[in-house]
């Protein structure tokens, strides 16, 4: 690992580029996350990987400096989640900031909830609740929905990988979430209300894990605030390269890197699918390209380069 990650404080420069894994604590927006690394590290260039709604709190990864370039292969990672859901209320914003919609007695054993809850595990189209920061025509949903106007949000295609019910007190239940990029918890609680025939919001949520990063990497939000006004912050920044730790691993000679960050193809050293793609890293284990496999020449081709 280079000097700039464990260097002086005073020599890091809006050069580094690496993670930040923030435990993000409840009652703050994702952006105001990224406007504190913004202020805290005098680097303008930061960026989250995913939205955490003011009520929830968890794992957020926020990208720095030219590792900001890697927001959409890092935005895409599977999330985990830990959900509260309470059952026999509905919310017009499908959690306990909106209004409340309905109410119904619960009447539903330990199995009833877990057989119903597994029917959404696979991959199947889902309907993003309408008081969320998808736009409609330039405008953000929720900002219509709060204005009475009517909105309609097509339905997206998620893949949820497990469910397990680690809590059963009804009339709530606590779920672990192992799911796709763009799935809305909301709305996952909400359907599985409808399904259950009672209803049911979302009223806690904590995201656990984001792609390879999970609790454990993360550092509160206040501890790093405090690490900025002393000068030690860098002691959390993430190598870049770690973000994508489960892709293909290329690790490049010298003369290799200076190659490929003038755009030259490297030989593979075996044979990929078509359509493979890799990170390709120094012997420091800094982060040089992500390249992409071409079957016809069995070549790694850079498509996008970091220069440092």
């Amino acid at each position: 690992m280079s000097d700039a990650y464990y260097g002086e404080a005073s020599n890091i420069t809006n050069n580094v580029s690496g993670v930040l894994v923030i435990d993000k604590p409840v009652g703050i927006t994702s952006h105001d996350v990224v406007q504190a690394v913004r202020s805290g590290t005098k680097i303008r260039r930061a960026g989250h990987t995913g939205t955490l709604d003011p009520r929830a709190s968890g794992v957020l990864v926020v990208l720095v400096g030219p590792a900001v370039r890697l927001s959409e292969y890092v935005s895409a990672s599977d999330k985990r989640y830990q959900a509260v859901i309470q059952l026999g209320i509905t919310t017009d914003t499908y959690d306990t900031e909106g209004q409340v919609t309905s109410r119904s007695p619960v009447d539903i054993t330990y199995e009833e909830f877990d057989a119903t809850l597994q029917t959404f595990v696979g991959q199947f189209e889902q309907v993003p609740p309408i008081y969320s920061a998808i736009k409609v025509h330039g405008r953000k949903a929720y900002e219509m929905a709060r204005e009475g106007e009517e909105v309609e949000l097509e339905p997206r295609l998620i893949t949820v990988h497990e469910l397990e019910l680690l809590d059963w007190d009804p009339p709530e239940a606590v779920v672990d979430v192992q799911c796709s990029s763009g799935t809305y918890i909301r709305s996952l609680a909400h359907d599985l209300g409808e399904k259950l025939g009672c209803g049911a919001t979302l009223v806690g949520l904590r995201r656990t894990k984001n792609g390879q990063f999970g609790l454990r990497d993360a550092v509160p939000l206040r501890r790093l605030q405090e690490s900025f006004a002393d000068g030690t912050w860098y002691k959390y920044l993430i190598p870049a390269a770690e973000a994508l730790g489960d892709w293909y691993t290329i690790e490049l000679t010298v003369q290799q890197v200076d190659e490929v960050r003038h755009g030259h193809r490297v030989p593979a050293t075996e044979e990929m699918e078509v359509g493979k793609w890799a990170r390709a890293i120094s012997e420091e284990g800094e982060l040089v390209a992500l390249m992409e496999y071409d079957p016809q020449t069995t070549e790694w081709q850079p498509r996008k380069v970091f220069f440092l």
